[in-house]
């Protein structure tokens, strides 16, 4: 039990998903893996925040955006309202942090609503706009989350203009 608390310790990322758990420790048994991590859990190393999804660290220490963009453990990238607010072209604050992704899905963890919304795949992959913070997490630019927003809402009012 100590050497995979060392090999979580060692990681520079402290949220996971059961794979990868699973890839980090070695564990190729299903039971195996599901009682070391029921193990940490009960002596307080993981933090369960979702079905497969753990923390070395307590939620409220997390960051809100990182927390939403490995949530779901796909593809996707911070867009629309949330970096439109951030940037000053809506006034008003979102009450969520919104992503797009191959999927729509909502999800509320500890007081913060991550909403996902499905962009088709052929927009969704383009690189084009998106650039990757230090932490790993895609984002879109302004222009792009612009884009993004009339994609899903074409008659979107934008309350400054780029």
């Amino acid at each position: 039990m100590i050497n995979k608390l060392n090999i979580l310790l060692k990681q520079p990322q402290k949220i996971y998903h059961t794979d990868d758990l699973r890839i980090l420790w070695g564990i190729i048994k299903p039971t195996t893996l599901h009682q070391t991590i029921s193990r940490l859990i009960k002596k307080g190393v993981l933090i369960k925040i979702y079905k497969g999804f753990y923390s070395i660290i307590p939620i409220t220490d997390l960051d809100p955006v990182e927390l939403g963009f490995r949530l779901i453990n796909r593809f996707c990238y911070l867009t629309t309202e949330t970096v439109l607010a951030q940037n000053g072209i809506i006034n008003q604050s979102p009450n969520k942090i919104t992503f797009v992704s191959n999927i729509s899905k909502k999800i509320t963890i500890d007081g913060n609503t991550f909403l996902y919304r499905k962009l088709n795949d052929k927009y969704l992959y383009d690189s084009n706009g998106i650039s990757v913070q230090t932490n790993g997490v895609l984002v879109a630019s302004v222009v792009r989350a612009k884009s993004d927003m009339l994609y899903f809402q074409p008659n979107y009012y934008f309350d400054k203009k780029l």
